[in-house]
């Protein structure tokens, strides 16, 4: 028996007793399969390769053969499977063939990049070939950036660094005169809004890149992907050659997952003292344990919990549990991380800055606490275990909320629902709007067909809307903002960004849709962990001022919501006979009040008097067959509140299919819509212009019927609960609702027959 086995027989007879061990799936290991390139590398190259006893995997073959020939590509394929080496390679040999050659590598995160310059750096020092690969970012000290630009041949930066330099870009006129490739890892990063504005920053590096007179050659590194071409497509603009084959070995991974048990109250455990316990059971073991947590406040509480029972049980030094998370500092982090490798450390509770590429070595086993919200993250995570030939662990412990509940009580779709769709919208004309303004600052438009062939015919209409208000005047920027990201922020939507203080402090910047949901006077705000009281926002300065403080207590905003439908788009019929659209309608949301609540319990409503927020979108919408709302009289269920919870339900289970959350969409139901002379179920994207969920929404309609009714139906609530058709987002404080309606509804919908 091997040794996770014996810790897998251990877990049931201790920890599992009370049927948290709902399901044990044995993913078996595979060999590798090897590749070839069609010409042989350069002596210098393959000599490095040798040496480390590299063999190339049959991906890292397509992918060096691709862009060889001078293709875009993206490789989509899982963790630990050596994308880096494929991209690499040939960014070297290009490199050495060419004296003057430079490359860009962008990283979403600066530890990323970090750790990527030390691969760099190896090869550099190896091939003696002084490429001088290095950082340029905000923390680059004023003293190298110069030099780092005068003789850097790869460059690593960020987007958001990217986004301040590009109207600089005489000070890079040698890298861009140079550029040959364009190196966008963990590519799945940028979707929906982020994605949206970063496929736009792209698109003005591509334009100053041939102002200067270079077409570098794109590579975009991914997680596995529902979507791969589309999203690489959309998101550079062009053509890419997808690479999605792995051909790297794999250990055999044994995935628990792990359901807290109901108490007598009929709620369900804390999932996190059943995290701390599994941890300290693996830990104590032996074997070494990355935890994964969903906010920064848990990766702390945990790690503190578990030096507790490590002091109370002995048999593990407290120092080496710790935890990982953005904001600590750089030189912290690195040491983390060389703990980590050397097995210096014997847990870590981290926060998804573990998620992506850090190299920290084989690890025995990965606790998942809390189902991601995505499987590509969740895959990501679970890969961090297992990197070596031995056996490795993952467990996944589930949260008390629909989508976590779902996949326990239906494993098996877990383990073979495929990896969501990337979505993201270049062409919102929100999103357009800023870079329009940042591209004509950066390098006046010739012309309206350079404005069309750079981002889109939709950026025509976005232009004119420009001149006529005097911001851009004969292809140049005129308006009163210098920096780019005063112009752009390219993490939110809307012209109007608040910036978010504490004692006199900038912690957070929100846009004004964000303001309302969250911000609102009176709220309760919480930051990295930490709760802070709306003060007093000043709107013409954009100004939220908060104070830090300690409540037994959280806020919900209530709200009134409409949609009114603009234009439909499209509509067809599905096999069941629901008739669904897909359409741009305006919503206008009113914002009355707040609650003050204690668990889910009220504790008072408080008035707000503020203007409408009213904003364009894309929807998907579908009606109610007139012969099912006629049923209703009989079923002894509210059809509002049936209406209502169905409504949630679908909501929560949406990001089982796309790249989002709960909280990027945006709902109503009516018993029945004036516009629509019937009863109607809305689903609309949360940024203003959309970004491709309602679309998606659109295509699977009758998929996320048929799962969101499994998930209401199999929740062992009776009346309702936030596992399966309550919402923490609802602005009518989850009113009406009836989840026997729901599940009546769904099942007649999925069952259809509708004449």
């Amino acid at each position: 028996m091997s040794r996770i086995s014996s810790i897998l027989q251990d877990l049931r007879e201790s920890l599992a007793k009370e049927g948290q061990l709902v399901h044990l799936e044995v993913l078996s290991g595979k060999p590798p399969v090897h590749g070839e390139i069609l010409r042989p590398l350069p002596d210098s190259i393959e000599k490095i390769l040798n040496s480390q006893g590299l063999r190339l995997y049959s991906h890292q073959g397509q992918a060096i053969n691709l862009l060889r020939e001078g293709k875009d590509v993206i490789i989509a394929t899982p963790t630990a499977s050596g994308k880096s080496l494929a991209f690499n390679i040939p960014v070297m040999e290009s490199l050495l063939l060419d004296p003057f050659a430079c490359a860009l590598y962008i990283y979403p995160l600066k530890a990323l990049a970090n750790d990527q310059l030390k691969t760099l750096l190896f090869w550099d020092r190896h091939l003696k070939a002084n490429f001088r690969p290095a950082i340029y970012d905000g923390d680059t000290p004023s003293s190298a950036k110069r030099r780092i630009l005068e003789r850097s041949r790869i460059i690593l930066t960020n987007p958001y660094a990217l986004h301040e330099y590009l109207p600089w870009h005489h000070l890079w006129r040698r890298v861009f005169m140079n550029l040959k490739f364009v190196i966008i890892d963990e590519a799945h990063v940028y979707r929906g809004i982020f994605g949206s504005h970063f496929s736009c920053l792209l698109r003005r590096l591509k334009r100053i890149a041939r102002y200067y007179g270079s077409e570098p050659q794109f590579v975009l590194s991914s997680a596995t992907l529902y979507n791969p071409q589309e999203f690489g497509e959309k998101l550079l603009g062009r053509k890419v050659e997808v690479i999605t084959t792995d051909g790297a070995p794999r250990s055999q991974k044994f995935f628990l997952l792990w359901n807290p048990p109901l108490t007598e109250k009929g709620e369900r455990r804390s999932p996190h003292l059943e995290t701390r316990d599994l941890v300290w059971k693996l830990a104590s073991s032996g074997i070494q344990v990355l935890c994964f947590t969903g906010s920064r406040y848990l990766c702390e509480l945990l790690t503190r919990w578990t030096r507790e029972v490590a002091e109370r049980e002995g048999g593990l030094e407290p120092k080496k549990i710790a935890s990982y998370r953005a904001g600590y500092l750089p030189e912290e982090r690195r040491e983390l991380e060389h703990r980590l490798k050397e097995k210096d450390l014997r847990v870590i509770f981290s926060t998804n800055a573990l998620e992506l590429g850090i190299d920290i070595g084989s690890l025995d086993a990965v606790v998942i606490s809390g189902y991601p919200g995505t499987m590509i993250s969740t895959w990501q995570q679970a890969g961090r275990a297992g990197r070596g030939r031995a056996d490795s662990l993952v467990v996944l412990v589930a949260f008390p909320d629909p989508l976590d509940q779902y996949f326990a009580q239906h494993p098996e779709r877990f383990f073979s629902h495929p990896m969501e769709s990337a979505l993201l919208n270049p062409q919102n004309p929100h999103v357009l709007r800023g870079h329009l303004q940042c591209a004509a600052l950066e390098l006046p438009f010739e012309s309206k067909n350079e404005v069309e062939e750079v981002f889109g015919t939709p950026a025509l209409e976005v232009l004119s809307d420009l001149e006529k208000e005097g911001i851009i005047v004969s292809g140049s920027y005129r308006g009163s903002q210098k920096r780019s990201s005063e112009i752009v922020t390219l993490n939110n939507l809307g012209t109007r960004t608040f910036l978010l203080l504490s004692e006199g402090e900038v912690i957070e910047t929100l846009d004004l849709a964000q303001v309302y949901r969250e911000a609102y006077p009176g709220a309760v705000f919480l930051h990295q962990g930490e709760t802070f009281l709306v003060q007093k926002i000043e709107g013409e300065r954009g100004l939220i001022h908060l104070s830090p403080v300690e409540v037994d207590y959280y806020t919900q905003p209530r709200k009134d919501t409409e949609v009114r439908i603009k234009k439909e788009i499209k509509r067809r019929i599905t096999p069941e006979g629901i008739e669904v659209f897909l359409g741009e309608v305006e919503v206008c949301e009113q914002l009355l009040g707040y609650y003050v609540k204690k668990f889910d319990r009220v504790l008072d409503f408080r008035d707000l008097l503020l203007p409408p927020l009213t904003y364009s979108t894309i929807a998907t919408w579908f009606l109610i067959p007139q012969s099912l709302k006629e049923e209703f009289p009989k079923t002894g269920f509210d059809f509002e509140g049936s209406l209502h919870a169905l409504e949630h339900s679908m909501i929560a289970l949406t990001p089982i299919f796309a790249l989002c959350d709960r909280w990027d969409l945006g709902g109503v139901s009516y018993p029945h819509h004036p516009e629509l002379d019937a009863p109607a179920v809305f689903i609309y994207d949360g940024a203003p212009g959309g970004v491709g969920i309602a679309e998606k929404v659109f295509e699977v309609l009758p998929e996320l019927i048929k799962v969101t009714w499994e998930m209401v139906r199999d929740c062992p609530c009776e009346e309702g609960c936030p596992s399966c058709v309550l919402s923490p987002k609802c602005g009518n404080n989850n009113q009406p609702m009836s989840k026997g309606g729901a599940i009546f509804l769904l099942e007649r919908l999925k069952r259809g027959g509708f004449k």
